[in-house]
């Protein structure tokens, strides 16, 4: 008996690693902290801004139908997991009241930004405006905070008629911005000021392309930051394409920028750099091509570095700011300048503008500036 059940033992074992029996897969378990994503979440009407941003991190895909933004409140989407899409859809409106903003302000890495046909992001600037701007009067909320985005997309964007500064870009790398409309331009009669189109600190890699903006200050202004490209553009009633003020910052180097292929019209500057007087940093590698001047009040082209709130209001420029590797070609701008303004203006410090080239730039129609000083060789102003 003892060796039946011994034989038959062996017999069963001899099976078993002959004809193994696949063992269960295991599942791993899920990772802390998990949280798996809805697919697309809608959000509209007065309570849409605080519910989007209370589940910004459970969609995969935010829509703001229609959101209407109460008075004193962000559109706080600064949580956003990586790669979330965001679609602006209809009119989003905010309410009013006196507060530094920002309205809205958008965060993250790898985050897709659009507006869907037809839309458009109206904060009815109007009911702020009087004339002063961020100078004084009433207390103005900032637009836009793209801050810190990587990565990242904004495209077909439509923003209409911000209290002061549009669109702020700080800390922002990797980002392209397509097809974005800031129209300003009814503050053209009722009292716009500081209405900047895009600032730009501490960012690098952003691309902006196929812009149109309609404003009464910097069309953009790159106070800090590297390898950026504003291009394919369009610049109406503002201050033109501008560096700077660069100085007095935390932040005060610019380089590798490029500005081609746009427009500016209607503006009382077309190309315009500034350096503040007394200030350290750095201007390296800028260059303007391409550029189409027309109907330009004060000044075609002004590099100054005694810059000081005002254009040649801050006394003898400065060299703690050198402006250095400057490239200006095709300049279009014949006629462009109106009779009381100037055409070309440069006011450097003592050795602190070289290495500048120019070519095919025409700017005319205003008054030649008698005061140019230290300007580069071969450069005429």
């Amino acid at each position: 008996m003892v060796s039946l059940t011994y034989s038959l033992l062996v017999a069963l074992a001899a099976s078993a690693i002959a004809s193994p029996i696949a063992e269960p897969a295991i599942t791993p378990a899920p990772e802390a902290g998990l949280v798996k994503r809805a697919t697309s979440c809608t959000f509209s009407g007065a309570n849409g801004a605080s519910s989007a941003s209370k589940s910004q991190k459970s969609c995969s895909t935010i829509v703001l139908s229609a959101v209407a933004v109460p008075s004193g409140t962000t559109l706080d989407l600064s949580s956003l997991p990586d790669d979330t899409t965001v679609i602006f859809e209809g009119e989003t409106t905010w309410g009013y009241e006196e507060w530094d903003g920002p309205l809205l302000q958008i965060e993250g890495t790898g985050i897709n930004i659009q507006g869907a046909s037809g839309a458009y992001l109206n904060p009815d600037g109007a009911r702020w405006w009087d004339g002063e701007g961020s100078n004084g009067g009433k207390t103005k909320p900032k637009f836009f905070y793209a801050h810190d985005l990587i990565d990242s997309t904004i495209t077909n964007l439509h923003i209409q008629n911000t209290p002061v500064q549009a669109v702020s870009i700080n800390g922002a790398s990797g980002l392209t911005i397509t097809d974005m409309t800031i129209d300003d331009s009814a503050g053209d009669t009722e009292g716009g000021h500081n209405t900047d189109g895009f600032d730009i600190g501490s960012s690098s890699n952003v691309v902006i392309t196929g812009a149109n903006v309609y404003n009464q200050d910097d069309c953009v202004a790159i106070n800090s930051g590297t390898s950026i490209t504003f291009e394919n553009s369009v610049c109406s009633g503002g201050h033109g394409l501008s560096i700077g003020s660069v100085g007095g910052r935390s932040d005060n180097t610019v380089s590798d920028i490029t500005f081609s292929n746009n427009e500016v019209k209607n503006s009382a500057n077309g190309i315009r750099i500034k350096a503040t007087e007394g200030d350290t940093g750095t201007i390296s590698g800028v260059t303007y091509k391409q550029i189409t001047l027309s109907s330009i009040s004060a000044y075609g082209i002004i590099i100054e570095q005694n810059y000081d709130g005002g254009d040649l209001d801050g006394g003898t420029p400065s060299s703690g700011i050198p402006i250095t590797g400057l490239t200006v070609e095709n300049i279009s701008g014949s006629g462009a300048v109106e009779s009381s303004g100037y055409n070309i203006v440069i006011a450097c410090g003592s050795g602190a503008c070289s290495s500048w080239t120019w070519s095919g730039v025409t700017v005319t129609g205003g008054k030649t500036y008698s005061s140019c000083s230290n300007v580069p060789d071969s450069i005429s102003c």
